[in-house]
């Protein structure tokens, strides 16, 4: 668990879950910083589609593994990208912090995947196939570091960030 001066809370889970919807929500409720490493390596590095194009898959889970630990030395309310579970490295550091695991089914998730800028799911006649194909690849992982669960398939995401608000304070 982080220290009790530098309140964290780390949102895991495939695309579409609501990680950075969610996370926004639940910062606010526990008045601390949001950071979405997703974000960061966009701000730094250029559109997810292009460092998969110019540097692959490895060298685009280098620079999240590298966000991670960042946003974990900083603190707040922190969402990581889908495949983030898929390095070791990140793994290992997320055991030392609370991680909650949001879930969603193939259903919800259908719409909210739509509109490009998912490299995983770039040219595929079918993403809601291939989005549960990469889900049951991660879905270990998530489990295996998740210190709780959240669906976020059918209730409203201010509900559900009031939940998680109310189980980090109970971390504490």
């Amino acid at each position: 668990m982080s220290s009790p001066e530098l309140l964290t809370l780390v949102l895991v889970g495939p695309m579409g879950a609501g990680k950075t919807s969610v996370g926004r929500r639940v910062a606010k409720k526990l008045g601390v910083g949001f950071i979405d490493t997703d974000r960061r390596i966009v701000a730094a590095h250029g559109p997810i589609p292009e460092i998969f194009a110019v540097r692959g898959e490895d060298g685009f889970r280098a620079l999240e593994t590298e966000a991670a630990a960042t946003a974990l030395s900083e603190g707040g309310v922190i969402s990581l990208g889908g495949g983030a579970v898929t390095s070791y490295s990140t793994r290992q550091l997320l055991r030392q912090h609370p991680v909650v695991f949001l879930t969603v089914s193939p259903e919800a998730v259908a719409h909210r995947i739509g509109g490009g800028g998912r490299p995983m799911l770039a040219g595929d006649e079918d993403p809601v196939t291939r989005w549960k194909e990469i889900y049951e690849q991660r879905r270990g992982w998530y489990e295996e570091i998740a210190d709780a669960t959240f669906d976020t398939s059918r209730r409203p995401m201010q509900r559900i960030a009031e939940e998680i608000a109310a189980w980090r304070r109970e971390q504490a």
